[in-house]
């Protein structure tokens, strides 16, 4: 590896996700092996700009491997997208002898990243994190193993008070404009219908399919809605059932902020901790204005570039899988 770099700065930025902490503390126990200095940056880029900075050892990151959230905390940062204050920012930057850094987000952060990359080429490395999964540049985003398993747990049991009641319970999951989340509980829980806003779906054909439903006998059942989607959110479609169908006894639960915490998952962990070494790794060997990620198994790097100006697209496959199952 090239060491040319001394002092490595960390951040979480944009919505939390399980499994930002082990990245971090993948980060600094790499960069301590290759005997480099760490600091993190909390709150973001918004603590970049405010100075706010924390060195970190060894024993910084212990015990933080289970903890969902992240320990350097993160914010909104809308002011960074202008270039003075970016350039503020790198000045901190320099003051404090970071030469490097790891953004530890979602797209969002990365425009930052990008950024700071292409303005400055200050050295910069990104790791996906985000329970959406809509990450152009890998299979999996650090998060999104834990958000689906906790949707699916959750799903799991509004599905016992559904039978028990003869209940259509319309259960809104996450993912922003991606229906990953959606999909994948979708198929988990044996939910009857799956909205997901890649697939155009309309009002009469669902009633259409619950009324049939009703004809066999299935008095109960889960309505997965993906937020984002064509029909609205689940309250929405529920209320749009319930007037054509007045007969149906209809529920509505968001599961919300829930899917964003929790200990992270075995997956999460360490998949994490893969990225967090592979990012100073990268940093080391040279690279920069890139984000690490897995494909097929197997580590690599898409630029910034890439990785925000496409999205991660589910397979539609998957999606008549749920139809098929759900007979």
């Amino acid at each position: 590896m090239k060491k040319t770099i001394q002092k490595i700065g960390v951040l979480t930025s944009g919505g939390d996700a399980p499994g930002m902490n082990a990245a971090i503390r993948a980060v600094v126990r790499t960069a301590m092996f290759y005997k480099l200095e760490v600091v993190g940056i909390r709150r973001g880029y918004k603590g970049m700009l405010e100075k706010d900075f924390v060195p970190m050892q060894s024993q910084s990151v212990s015990k933080i491997l289970a903890l969902g959230g992240t320990i350097l905390q993160t914010s909104r940062c809308p002011e960074f997208k202008e270039l003075e204050f970016r350039r503020q920012a790198l000045a901190n930057l320099q003051e404090e002898g970071i030469d490097a850094l790891v953004v530890i987000g979602g797209d969002g952060s990365f425009r930052g990243a990008n950024d700071i990359w292409k303005d400055f080429g200050f050295p910069v490395v990104g790791i996906p994190a985000t329970i959406d999964n809509d990450i152009f540049g890998t299979d999996f985003t650090i998060g999104f193993d834990t958000a689906i398993n906790t949707a699916m747990e959750a799903i799991d049991k509004i599905r016992d008070t559904a039978h028990s009641h003869d209940m259509v319970f319309f259960v809104e999951v996450m993912g922003r404009d991606a229906g990953f989340i959606a999909l994948n509980t979708g198929i988990a829980t044996g939910a009857e219908v799956t909205l997901v806003p890649e697939i155009q779906n309309d009002m009469d054909s669902l009633c259409n399919y619950l009324q049939i439903g009703r004809r066999k006998n299935k008095t109960s059942g889960i309505i997965v809605v993906a937020e984002g989607g064509h029909l609205g959110s689940a309250a929405e479609v529920a209320a749009q059932v319930k007037e054509r169908i007045p007969n149906y006894e209809t529920r509505v639960t968001t599961l919300g902020h829930i899917q964003r915490g929790g200990s992270p998952s075995c997956n999460d962990r360490v998949l994490a901790s893969i990225y967090g070494y592979e990012a100073v790794g990268a940093l080391l060997d040279g690279r920069s204005g890139v984000m690490v990620g897995r494909v097929n198994a197997k580590t690599v790097f898409t630029p910034f570039d890439e990785a925000i100006s496409k999205h991660n697209q589910i397979d539609r496959s998957w999606y008549e899988i749920t139809k098929i199952l759900s007979v």
